[in-house]
């Protein structure tokens, strides 16, 4: 059985964690096994969950589970998965999936493959997952073997698919431990845009910008698509921008479907974040700045007349 862990965020599930249900279904499709989604405390939007594939819902609500805490949620998770026999774990690959991944697979004494970015393949009673590694620059293929396996999926592997209907939602009976880190607050980053991890067009610029009140024109663009906003370290560390949205190898690492840099070298740290982009557009005025050598599409010429200029055309593109 494949067991499908799912965050939801006040009663929400995020597309990261229907990516991994999908994930999930199609894994045990190949398995030829059942597929049964995990979470934690009721919401209207559970039954949802069916429609991604779980043949069946299984709840476990705890004041004990209501804070993320990764000892906690991977000692839960790790009980329901060998109550269930559960032969392969999936998660999400994002801040909480990474802090449980490792800990599952010590457990369950299972093999582990962390920030996966490709369907396994079958091979007998194993695994073969591919996953970045280098900061992106090769791919590596792992060979998961022995009876369990624990794989935590990167966001945009693979689009959410609704293959399934709803399904039975079990109350699940487990003994919970208390946390021993206790939440005093929680900041929430506010505005409509989806967070980055989960971004599928994205929109960074950096000094190139020369200042904060140069920032309308990248909102603007931003807006015109429907995408989410992100910048550099030296922008968000001079204060141009919150530190939410500063990709690369210290900041966010994301893959979008489009990814537009404006007035960014493309030091190797940046690159390191977000060189797993499927489309990389560069918009910059200087002929030798390095981000050209790793984009799709490059712009040599200056953003302040070019950004206007494609927004203004994607409005009128959209009948705007």
């Amino acid at each position: 059985m494949v067991l499908v862990f799912v965050e939801h965020n006040n009663g929400n599930f995020k597309k990261t964690a229907l990516e991994a249900m999908t994930y999930g279904k199609k894994t045990a499709d190949a398995l030829g096994v059942e597929c049964k989604a995990l979470t934690f405390g009721n919401n209207p939007a559970i039954n949802s969950i069916g429609e991604y594939g779980a043949s069946e819902i299984l709840v476990v609500d705890s004041e004990h589970l209501s804070a993320f805490d990764s000892q906690v949620y991977s000692n839960t998770i790790a009980d329901i998965a060998k109550a269930n026999n559960a032969s392969v774990i999936v998660t999400t690959h994002n801040s909480s999936g990474m802090g449980i991944t490792g800990r599952l697979a010590i457990k369950l004494n299972a093999a582990c493959g962390s920030g996966v970015n490709s369907l396994p393949v079958v091979s007998g009673s194993d695994l073969i997952v591919e996953k970045k590694i280098f900061s992106g620059k090769a791919i590596s293929k792992v060979k998961l073997s022995g009876e369990v396996k624990v794989i935590s999926v990167t966001g945009n592997t693979l689009p959410p698919e609704q293959t399934g209907s709803a399904c039975p939602v079990t109350a699940t009976d487990v003994s919970v431990d208390a946390p021993k880190v206790k939440v005093i607050s929680h900041d929430k980053q506010s505005g409509g845009a989806l967070p980055l991890p989960e971004a599928e067009l994205v929109v960074s610029a950096g000094r190139g910008m020369k200042g904060p009140e140069n920032w309308g024109i990248i909102e603007e663009l931003a807006a015109a698509l429907g995408a989410t906003t992100a910048c550099s370290r030296p922008v968000a560390d001079t204060g141009w921008r919150p530190h939410h949205e500063h990709v690369g190898q210290t900041g966010v690492a994301i893959r979008p479907n489009l990814y537009i840099a404006a007035g960014i070298s493309g030091a190797i740290q940046h690159l390191a974040g977000v060189n797993s982009s499927k489309c990389i557009v560069v918009i910059n005025k200087d002929p030798e700045a390095p981000f050209f050598k790793a984009a799709d599409y490059g712009v040599c010429a200056d953003l302040f007349d070019v950004v206007p200029k494609l927004t203004a055309a994607i409005k009128k593109a959209k009948g705007n």
